[in-house]
């Protein structure tokens, strides 16, 4: 399949390359030319923009870091919709704002493009891993037509309903692992408090009802003092906002979400958003004056 893809960063590279791997012909653009270069070497054809990218392509996929950078990709005087034609399908796999998603929908549906928003979890390792969790939205029968490619980048994708619905569940997901973690890095702060290791703690509660893929994901990067992002603080903070804005529109309380966001806000001001969001960690330091990690 001739696949157009835009946005060469930490998720979208690997998924590109599994793409590649799986046989498909693929035009990539991105701002960062060391990014494009690595999947040259494995057969893709560079390019400068979406238009260029969409020119010929069955398929587009755009994974950029936010709404405006996606409205940019797709609907610029040199974006994608310049160059589609009718038949092709869009698939946004960002993160961005429902509403923003249902708009370009509408935007693509005039040009006679069918668009689905297929945001994913998982992180970095699982995008390398091509075992993604994709939660897509948009047309039923187009789904079913793209659920064969969305697979070769991840291990499940499932049809959450019209355009936005995706991103409505990614939203979820962002609220669910945001509290979640911010629960363990809470308890384990206790327990190096009391003079209980971190490390006992983990085996401990890991296998009962506290036991969770987050906390299997994050608490030994935690122990570890492991920075390094698999997803940034400011990135979770983005998906938050987004999480609140659209709980506001809806009417739903969002109270533990925005807690957590001023937890990840403080941070990124802090000069700490760059780093994976489970330095949530560095919170409780700044409380307690104790580090999980020696």
């Amino acid at each position: 399949m001739k696949i157009g893809f835009i946005g060469l960063g930490v998720m979208g590279r690997p998924m590109a390359k599994n793409l590649i791997r799986a046989g498909h012909e693929l035009t990539v653009a991105d701002h960062h030319p060391e990014h494009i270069a690595e999947l040259v070497e494995l057969g893709a054809k560079p390019v400068a923009c979406g238009k260029e990218a969409a020119e010929g392509a069955e398929v587009v996929i755009t994974m950029l870091p936010n709404s405006p950078q996606v409205e940019a990709a797709v609907c610029d005087e040199d974006g994608i919709l310049a160059g589609s034609h009718p038949g092709q399908i869009l698939i946004d796999m960002s993160s961005i704002a429902p509403l923003a998603s249902r708009s370009l929908a509408e935007r693509c549906r005039q040009a006679g493009v069918t668009m689905l928003d297929a945001p994913v979890s998982g992180g970095e390792p699982k995008a390398v891993d091509g075992t993604l969790s994709i939660m897509a939205g948009g047309d039923a029968e187009t789904f079913e037509k793209v659920k064969g490619l969305l697979l070769e980048m991840g291990s499940s994708a499932v049809h959450c309903g019209p355009c936005g619905a995706g991103n409505t569940v990614k939203l979820a997901n962002q609220i669910i692992v945001a509290v979640n973690m911010a629960a363990v890095a809470e308890a384990f702060t206790l327990a190096v408090r009391t003079e209980v290791k971190p490390e006992v703690l983990f085996e401990a509660i890991r296998g009962g009802l506290a036991g969770s893929t987050v906390m299997e994901a994050k608490a030994p990067m935690m122990i570890a003092g492991h920075r390094q992002p698999g997803f940034r603080i400011d990135l979770h903070i983005k998906d938050l906002n987004n999480a609140l804005e659209t709980g506001h529109a809806a009417g739903a309380p969002l109270p533990l979400t925005a807690q957590v966001m001023e937890m990840l806000e403080l941070l990124s001001n802090q000069g700490f958003g760059a780093e994976d969001h489970s330095a949530l960690t560095r919170y409780y330091e700044l409380l307690s004056g104790v580090a999980l990690h020696s």
